[in-house]
């Protein structure tokens, strides 16, 4: 049955992942198609609106620059609102303001579609701040990394010189996919139980016949977009193991499967632009063969539960339960723990800090390497960056000048991925050491010997991949915890974003190069291998140390 009900999950992805990858390039190749006739009309009002009658493209510069301000904006806006939050309007709970270094970790953990929450929902947040701060954070962080990845694929697939045009791209990012989906699935889940409503918290006496506060509020509609826009802030300070966010398998399956799906049809997408469905089918292989060799190591870990238990002679027929919820089980547990990191959502339906060491290296590994599906745009863009990278690896050792999509790739475009690739470990192994050496950062640490260790080098993976989820446990909401992982989420999402935008518009200044017989292909299995292979080594080479002193340490000690 357990198995089962993952195939089940991962059949219903293959269905309509190539079909969502379609959808989106005829979105974002701005060629006239049948959805114009039902948005045009409301994406030309707010393109008069906003003064953006003449849709220019622009340079891999301007791109980055107006996706930067934007953002930056929106940053100045939303951190006002939450520094006044007890002022303003939809407040009937009578929460207070934010501390302010609160307040600056989580303006920027959700502009950078990280979510990471030093503070639980309920009771920190008005509905006002929850509406207005947080779910539209969570659509524009969403739309922007969306609209970079599409203008990377532009740049790499296209004869054209420039990357599109930001503005428009986030517009449609907003007014074809994010809303049109998000009220769906809003729909769905209040079908399904999931509240939707302003009332305040609610006060009932329990049958001993005590007064309990059960806190509720617009959770549906935060839940849809903390889901499909891979932000994964709860309402609530559980999240999605709280019965009123996920309330049971099924409103289980749609949040996996909203999470995930969007991600999985980026690289069809990057097919169509590429004008070769294999090109896609590569990059999809890639990623699917890995995200299933994680699965299967949660899974097996979880199920064969705790060695120390284990010899102790407990039952461990039901394998590891703790910190999961009985109404999802082992399957389902591990299965969105997986899909979660993978699609670096950062939801979470089971408690990770309870993880077995194994289980709880999957979700580390994979936001590690961060290139096994991912968020918005960020997952295809990484993996693309690797298979240029392969290329040019295999390029070197035949004696050929490396070329990728009839383009050559040069010392230029190998410097930025250099700095990419580089950055990535610097900004989680860095302020990891910090904070070991320093006792703001070890005073939080609540668990002793190599669980620590892999409690603080989770928090700031999860920071520099901007996933958001946790080892909860670690006691963070601290001017040092969140200034530092503030500035970690910071630098994971636009120093990356910034540099594989310098490459496309590199590329896009090269000649084509014709193909010949003496071309190496991309778009076969081989090449999958050879893609799946550079990931594995970059991200062993990089993190296995560090991996060695966490969780595989604290596997060998209680076994």
């Amino acid at each position: 049955m357990d198995i089962l009900q993952i195939v089940v999950v991962i059949g219903i992805l293959m269905l309509i992942a190539k079909p969502l990858g379609n959808y989106m390039y005829h979105v974002f190749s701005n060629e006239s198609n049948r959805t114009d006739k039902v948005f045009g009309p409301f994406e030309k009002l707010i393109f008069r609106i906003i003064g953006l009658n003449n849709r220019v493209g622009m340079s891999w510069k301007k791109y980055a620059l107006s996706f930067v301000l934007t953002n930056m904006v929106l940053v100045a806006l939303c951190y006002a609102m939450l520094r006044v939050q007890t002022g303003l309007p939809l407040n009937p709970n009578d929460i207070g303001n934010m501390e302010p270094t609160l307040v600056i970790n989580t303006i920027i953990s959700f502009m950078t579609n990280t979510n990471l929450q030093h503070y639980s929902g309920e009771t920190g947040l008005t509905y006002f701040s929850q509406m207005a701060v947080i779910m539209m954070m969570m659509f524009t962080s969403a739309a922007t990394g969306l609209s970079v990845a599409v203008a990377f694929v532009r740049g790499i697939t296209s004869k054209g010189n420039t990357l599109g045009n930001f503005f428009e791209d986030f517009v449609k990012a907003h007014t074809r996919i994010f809303f049109p989906l998000a009220i769906i699935v809003t729909l769905a889940l209040v079908a399904l139980q999931v509240p939707q409503t302003l009332d305040p918290t609610l006060s009932l006496t329990t049958l001993e016949g005590s007064v309990q506060q059960i806190a509720i509020g617009p959770v549906a509609s935060l839940e849809s977009i903390k889901h499909l826009g891979t932000n994964g802030g709860g309402f609530f300070g559980a999240n999605s193991s709280h019965p009123f966010e996920n309330p049971n398998g099924l409103t289980n399956v749609i949040e996996m499967i909203s999470m995930w799906s969007l991600s999985a049809g980026l690289p069809f997408m990057y097919g169509r632009f590429a004008k070769s469905k294999k090109q896609g089918w590569v990059i999809f292989s890639a990623m699917m063969i890995l995200f299933l060799v994680f699965l299967t190591i949660a899974y097996t870990a979880e199920k064969s539960g705790n060695p120390a238990l284990n010899a102790l002679g407990i039952d461990a027929s039901q394998g590891s339960m703790e910190g999961k919820e009985v109404r999802f089980g082992i399957a389902q547990s591990a299965l969105f723990t997986t899909v979660t990191t993978a699609a670096t959502t950062g939801t979470v339906n089971n408690m990770h800090d309870t993880l077995t060491p194994l289980g709880g290296l999957v979700p580390l590994a994979e936001m590690m390497l961060n290139v096994v599906f991912g968020g918005k745009g960020v997952g295809l863009i990484n993996m693309l960056m690797y298979a240029i990278l392969a290329v040019f690896i295999c390029g070197l050792m035949v004696g050929r000048t490396p070329e990728f999509l009839g383009r050559k790739i040069e010392p230029r475009e190998m410097k930025l991925i250099a700095i990419v690739i580089l950055a990535h470990p610097f900004i989680i192994l860095a302020p990891t050491a910090i904070a070991f050496l320093t006792d703001l950062g070890k005073g939080a640490i609540t668990n002793p010997g190599f669980h620590g260790i892999t409690q603080v080098l989770y928090e700031y993976t999860s920071s520099a991949a901007n996933n958001g989820s946790g080892f909860e446990g670690l006691a963070d909401n601290t001017p040092f915890w969140n200034i530092s992982t503030g500035l970690v989420m910071f630098f994971g999402r636009y120093v990356s974003m910034i540099a594989m935008l310098a490459v496309a518009g590199s590329l896009t200044r090269k000649q084509w190069v014709p193909e010949t017989s003496g071309t190496f292909r991309t778009d076969n299995a081989l090449f999958t291998f050879l893609l799946i292979g550079t990931v594995i080594l970059i991200g062993a080479l990089t993190f296995l140390p560090v991996i060695v002193l966490g969780p595989i340490a604290e596997y060998l000690t209680i076994r």
